[in-house]
Formats: structure tokens, sequence, C-alpha cells
């Protein structure tokens, strides 16, 4: 087998959300295989202006991108820009998310939707109007950042595990729809990764930390530098017949019930 199944050099690979965390490691990593990274984010330019230079560093080619990928009318707008000033996007990370952790009887319906409108309308807005040039060209890769919660249900987080859920299902019939196109839609679902937003809870002899440590059969966070792999195969020619698959990146947590009580 050659390896030029995984090559994905001269590809342009749009990743919203790619200012930080586990957006960026994806990203990362597919610029390192010699993608074109183009960052999305709706924070602050000074943001996105810091992430394309920390990538430029790294010798990976970069360019920013603000705009809301919940708003149907930004998207369209910065899709047409991106491919005017770069190219045709033959990859798409939807990875852009937000999380409530609030009980489900204590939630506002405002709440509950705006984590549905970013985890799951989102990414069917962004595939919309990237999808139209890849069935053009009869090629493309899109991969959606789906969870562990696509899966399960757990305390507080019940409007994200909905739109989770859903965006599984999303990711199978985008699937459906599109394979005749050539164009593979297949998801990651993460784990528990060691990032800046868990460091709080990471500390030894906390709760939630000896959880996930104890519940993960590899005992231990995921790094995320750990996803580049998965990114770089779903994005490449070596994914070419699968489609609709979620690969779960979590340590085999999916895999087991939890460790026997003796241990």
């Amino acid at each position: 087998m050659s390896l030029s199944l995984f090559d994905i050099k001269g590809k342009n690979a749009l990743i919203t959300g790619a200012t930080h965390g586990l957006g960026m490691a994806m990203a990362k990593g597919l610029g390192l295989a010699g993608a074109t990274i183009i960052v999305n984010g709706n924070s602050s330019q000074e943001k996105i202006d810091k992430a394309v230079a920390m990538y430029t560093n790294l010798g990976i080619k970069a360019k920013g991108y603000k705009f809301d990928v919940t708003n149907e009318n930004e998207v369209q707008d910065s899709i047409t820009k991106i491919e005017s000033e770069i190219g045709p996007i033959h990859i798409l990370i939807n990875n852009a998310g937000i999380i409530k952790r609030i009980p489900l009887e204590n939630m506002e319906v405002d709440d509950f939707k705006e984590v549905l409108n970013v985890d799951l309308v989102s990414p069917f807005i962004v595939s919309k109007h990237v999808v139209r040039g890849m069935i053009e060209r009869k090629s493309g890769k899109i991969i959606n950042i789906c969870s562990m919660m696509s899966e399960l249900g757990r305390n507080t987080v019940g409007a994200y595990a909905a739109a989770k859920g859903g965006l599984k299902m999303l990711t199978q019939n985008m699937a459906t729809e599109w394979a005749k196109h050539n164009i593979q839609v297949n998801g990651i679902g993460p784990g528990y990764f060691a990032t800046e937003q868990t460091a709080p809870i990471r500390i030894n002899g906390h709760p939630f930390n000896d959880f996930i440590v104890n519940r993960t059969p590899a005992a231990k966070w995921g790094d995320p530098n750990d996803l580049a792999g998965s990114a770089i195969f779903l994005a490449s020619k070596a994914s070419d017949f699968i489609n609709g698959h979620i690969l779960y990146v979590d340590g085999g947590i999916l895999a087991t019930i939890g460790k026997p009580s003796n241990e």
C-alpha cells in the first residue's frame, strides 16, 4: 500500500472553529501534511490572526476568515470569497461548537436552541454552501465533529447530546445524498482530551479527572494531536469508500461498560 493514499498536499481545507482546542489540533495535522488551512472563527479577528500566525510559524499555509457559521448569509458570502481568493474547498471540517452544562429542567429554551443552532444547524449551513462546488467537481471530503454524546447521555448536557446525536444522523444523510457525487461525509467522535478548557478538571484527585482516567481503558486523557491521524485519513484518498461512518477516538470508552470493581 502506497503512502500516497494519505497525500493531501495541495488540498484546501476549511476548518470551522480552528482558532483553538481540538479544531486547531486537526488543522495543524492537516497543514503539516501539506494542506492549505482556512481558519474560521467568530470571536475576534485578533484571535484568528494569532492562530494564523501560529500555523505560519510552523511552515503551514494558512489564511483566516471571520464569519458566524450560524448565519447563512455570512457563510455564503465567505465561501464565495474563500473560493475566489484561495481556490476550491476540497476538505471541510465542521468543528465549531458550544456546550451549556445546565440540567434540562432548569434550561431556558433559548439556551437549548442556541446549542442546537451552533452544533447541529451550522454544519448543515456550511456544508450546504461548500458541497455545491464539490458536486460540480465530483470530489470532496466533509468531516463532522461529533462526540461520544452522539451515543451516550450524561447529566447536564442534554442540549449538547441532542445536537451531537442529530449530527451523527445528519452525517449519515449527507453521505446518503452526496455519495453519488464522489463526496465522502464522515464524522469524528472525540473522547475526553487534554485541552486548555479541561485543564481545571484534570488535576489528580479531582472527581471528574479520576472518573475519566478510571472509565477509559487507555487510562488517560487524549492528546489533541491524537486526532490528526484520523482527520488526515478521512480527508485523504485512503477513505474513498468510507461514507457515513463515525470514527470514535476515545481511548476505548465506548467499547466497555467500565472496569471491573475488583481492579
